[in-house]
């Protein structure tokens, strides 16, 4: 099977250890496979002994517990405890190096994987499928060869026994193969959707818990939950479905291995009623049957513990599958010095091939250190355009170019480290205010973040923050103002240091004393850069090397401010209906 082969990929470091593990378990499982052999001992060679005296078989009794005691006081609980360690100890570096290995490649996906994929189905598959092969692990390559081998050492003993009377108790096992197979071919199936299910439920809540406020804001409580209740009874279909058939499963096998115990009551009864075999031997062999067919009661559990699993699989590896839309191309190599000399050369980009484009036919030449405002209204590409700069997306037709290479010979990594970004929705991730700013430089100095929070004006108010650059900002920064936020974001951009800039609405959701303060910073921050700037209040960009207004997709006017408001054209009016505003 595909997945299992892909799976055991990350098994093979741990081969060794799973090898041990089931070394340990055999001696482990075989050890109370003793009793039923010590019960026909101490009933055919103590107690049935008529030649001996009491005084006799007691001490032969209980020099035999003695050892007993021993082999199950003293030997096997270390056996236990190194073989429950060693099977999740492993189990858990697997999950690991997986959970591991999917975050590394969800970090190449690109906007367009996330823009399609709502965050919680990503989620739960990195967690909870990841968490439900665990089971493999130990169950399919750890519990199951060791009930196996259960099975075959008591087949053994039990030969050595009875010959007759050990395939008397193996008579109904073909049934038991046969229902097996039946009931878990199509399980794989059921947990699959069950699975996908509970992913969808986890992906609505998470989606709402974020969006809290605007449910209480909206006073649609009653509308969301009936919203909830479909995501819910729709988990709850599939996860019925599931427990119907697994339970039939259960009611088969159990009934098929609950009547082996009573064939070997009737035969073995005879059997000794007759003086074809002591008693000890039926007892012994009562012990064996059971312990020969709990670890087949077991194996049905393990193969819905496996069904599970492998759906699981199926799953992490869908994620692991999906392809970079953007990726680096063999001959790729690390940007190095930039200039920042852009060149957008009849640039056409659409977000899908089935779409109309968003960008058409685009020519722009952005020389080293100059500030470029887009300006136009919403919806006209401005943010489509910068987003080609760091390959966020890659052009559909023409070329980027930075410092006259086209930037699909660049690594990835290394062309947006030359690239620093100020939006108008910063996230924050729900660590310290330090942290927060240090993800510009991760290895800056204590002096290098104030520096930049300084630059940023941002210091006065984080050391007025209950701990200062230590204070945690909450999920996506919910703590901090907006004003606040941006000029973290902008710290970080300071420390970062890139040669080019984008400013994508950076001031438009702020007050005024926020504005000013932000304004005052980018400002700053723009010297000797090669700068983007986006924004809707023509009155922030006024001062902008050049202006570039897009509408429809297209560029329709380029000029400085002043050029434009002679030309009295598209941006002449939209300027005019600003200032009435």
């Amino acid at each position: 099977m595909g997945v299992i082969k892909r799976y055991m990929a990350f098994v093979k470091p741990y081969r060794w250890k799973i090898i041990g593990t089931l070394l340990i378990g055999i001696i482990k499982f075989a050890i109370p496979l003793l009793i039923p052999f010590l019960m026909k001992y101490v009933i055919d060679d103590i107690i049935s002994v008529s030649e001996m005296s009491a005084d006799e078989k007691t001490n032969k009794l209980f020099i035999i517990m003695v050892i007993m005691l021993i082999v199950f006081a003293v030997l096997r609980p270390p056996i236990e405890y190194y073989r429950q360690y060693f099977a999740q100890w492993t189990a858990s570096k697997i999950l690991y190096d997986i959970r591991d290995r999917l975050f590394t490649h969800i970090q190449k996906l690109s906007f367009k994987f996330y823009s399609n994929n709502r965050a919680g189905n990503i989620i739960s598959r990195i967690i909870n499928d990841v968490e439900s092969t665990k089971d493999f692990v130990i169950t399919g390559l750890m519990n199951l060869w060791l009930d196996a081998a259960t099975v075959v050492i008591a087949i053994v003993i039990m030969l050595t026994l009875d010959v007759p009377l050990t395939f008397v108790s193996l008579a109904v096992f073909p049934l038991y193969i046969i229902s097996v197979k039946y009931f878990f071919g199509n399980l794989r199936k059921l947990t699959r959707e069950r699975s996908q299910a509970l992913a969808d439920v986890q992906s609505y809540l998470h989606e709402r818990v974020q969006g809290m406020s605007v449910i209480k804001s909206f006073a649609i409580e009653d509308h969301e939950q009936i919203q909830f209740d479909k995501n819910n009874s729709n988990f709850l279909k599939k996860a019925i479905k599931h427990t119907n058939w697994t339970a039939k499963a259960f009611a088969v096998v159990n009934t098929i291995t609950d009547i082996a115990p009573l064939i070997v009551i009737a035969y073995a009864g005879y059997q000794v009623i007759h003086g074809n075999l002591t008693l000890g031997t039926m007892v012994a062999f009562m012990g064996y049957v059971e312990r020969l067919y709990n670890p087949l009661r077991r194996l049905v559990n393990s193969s819905t513990t496996l069904t599970q699993s492998i759906a699981s699989m199926d799953r992490v590896f869908e994620l692991a599958d999906e392809k970079y839309d953007i990726d680096d191309a063999p001959a790729a190599v690390e940007v190095k010095e930039v200039n920042g000399n852009i060149r957008f050369d009849h640039v056409t980009f659409s977000y899908d091939k089935d779409e109309k484009p968003v960008l058409k036919n685009i020519n722009l030449d952005v020389k080293e250190g100059e500030t470029i405002a887009l300006v136009g209204m919403s919806g006209g590409g401005k943010s489509s355009l910068v987003s080609l700069i760091p390959r966020f997306y890659d052009v559909s037709e023409g070329t980027v170019l930075l410092d006259g290479t086209d930037i699909r010979e660049f690594k990835v990594r290394s062309l947006r480290d030359k690239i620093g970004m100020v939006l108008q929705d910063n996230i924050l991730f729900s660590d310290s205010v330090r942290e927060n700013i240090l993800l510009g430089k991760p290895e800056s100095t204590e002096e290098e973040v104030i520096r930049a929070a300084k630059a940023a004006n941002a210091h006065e108010f984080i050391m007025n923050l209950p701990h200062g650059y230590d204070t945690t900002v909450g999920e996506r920064g919910v703590k901090l103002s907006g004003g606040q936020k941006q000029r973290v974001a902008i710290a970080r951009v300071f420390l970062k240091n890139p040669p080019i800039l984008i400013l994508d609405e950076a001031t438009s959701a702020l007050d005024l004393e926020s504005e000013h303060l932000i304004q005052e910073a980018l400002d700053e921050l723009a010297k000797n850069r090669t700068t983007f700037v986006i924004a809707h209040r023509l009155s922030t960009i006024t001062h902008a090397d050049r202006i570039v207004l897009i509408e429809h997709g297209q560029i329709v006017e380029v000029g400085t401010h002043k050029e434009l408001m002679e030309k009295k054209g598209h941006y002449y009016n939209l300027f005019q209906v600003q200032q009435l505003n």
